[in-house]
């Protein structure tokens, strides 16, 4: 979808002016992992109208293969508007325009499979699951088990207000279920399951090679097969307390933190490692207005190789801290700019 932003906080009633932008879990997540360096396609589905074309030039430009993408030239493309505030404040507002959008109507026999199947690892939503009938069947055939499938992560993101099936919840367990990485936040798998606990909801879903538990402000908690790792509150478990942020907008930092671990998980880092990368993406989203950071590869001609590195190198050895020094680490606005001047320090209180 276009999201607009608020210039200013406050109600939507009373915010004179929004700044366009594009939004949407699937397509953050690809945005980042291609501002990392990684070779990633979008496939989904826009209107033949001018918020159509800023979605697809928008994330072509962050380096994204966009040649998937379908113009559906009956449909229009889904729009959004949001307050300032955080999604759990209780001055946040959402608008939502997207009833009858070209996205919705995705389905098994206008996408193209080929096309989705042919990466190292596919990544879907429940948001997608719930916006039709169409959109469940396309998510049910590519959590499908087949041979050859790709490693699949779903990101179960329970909206409940886009469910028209009160089963919402059950379906959304179920497609889990069928993923080979699974994140979920602990509140929303409270909601919408009843499960308390990181060990109750890996219990719910055995399937899945790993299961990652976002625990907000707390941390993150991955439990793999073999639930090997170390011991917490909530059973055997790897787990990485989150950063202190200086928070600008508490917006998209699920589907960067997603990015961020699955970036580490295509690059063979250990558990750990793909927590703390998770984290440190999701503070690049927490410290900018936007659905997106502006990552240094991603403002850059073409997407520089040498600013690629420079952004990894430099997460790469602040996920090396040890864990004294994870933390002491306090991030704020401009704080990935640090990447591209190695000579300096994060900034830090």
């Amino acid at each position: 979808m276009v999201t607009f932003v608020p210039s200013r906080p406050g109600r939507l009633a009373d915010v004179p002016s929004f700044e366009r932008g594009i939004g949407g879990a699937e397509s953050n997540v690809v945005c980042m992992l291609a501002a990392a360096g990684h070779r990633v396609r979008w496939v989904s589905r826009v209107g033949a109208d001018g918020f159509g074309d800023h979605l697809v030039e928008r994330i072509g430009a962050y380096g994204v293969d966009v040649s998937a993408v379908e113009r559906d030239p009956e449909r229009p493309t889904g729009i959004y508007f949001r307050t300032a505030q955080d999604r759990a404040s209780r001055g946040h507002e959402v608008a939502y325009y997207r009833a009858g959008s070209a996205a919705s109507a995705m389905a098994v026999g206008n996408t193209d499979l080929g096309a989705v199947r042919a990466g190292r690892v596919l990544h879907l939503s429940g948001i997608t699951a719930a916006l039709s009938d169409d959109c469940l069947g396309l998510v049910r055939e590519l959590t499908a088990p087949r041979a050859g499938r790709p490693l699949v992560s779903f990101d179960v993101n329970h909206r409940p207000g886009l469910w028209r099936d009160p089963d919402g919840p059950r379906v959304l367990l179920e497609l889990a279920r069928r993923a080979d990485i699974v994140f979920v936040g602990a509140d929303e798998a409270r909601r919408a399951w009843g499960l308390h606990g990181a060990r109750a909801i890996r219990d719910a879903l055995p399937e899945p090679e790993i299961v990652v538990v976002k625990q907000g402000r707390g941390g993150a908690v991955a439990l793999d097969s073999d639930c090997d790792g170390i011991e917490d509150a909530s059973g055997t478990a790897t787990f990485v307390r989150a950063l202190s942020v200086d928070v600008v907008a508490a917006v998209g930092a699920g589907d960067a933190f997603a990015a961020g671990f699955l970036s580490a998980t295509l690059r063979g880092l250990p558990v750990r490692d793909r927590l703390r990368h998770g984290h440190l993406m999701a503070a690049a989203t927490l410290t900018v207005p936007g659905d997106l950071a502006d990552l240094p590869a991603a403002t850059a001609a073409e997407g520089s190789p040498s600013r690629r590195a420079s952004w990894l190198d430099h997460t790469d050895r602040l996920a090396a801290l040890d864990d004294a020094g994870w933390e002491r680490l306090r991030l704020g606005p401009g704080w990935t700019e640090a990447a591209l001047r190695a000579d300096e320090e994060v900034p830090t209180p």
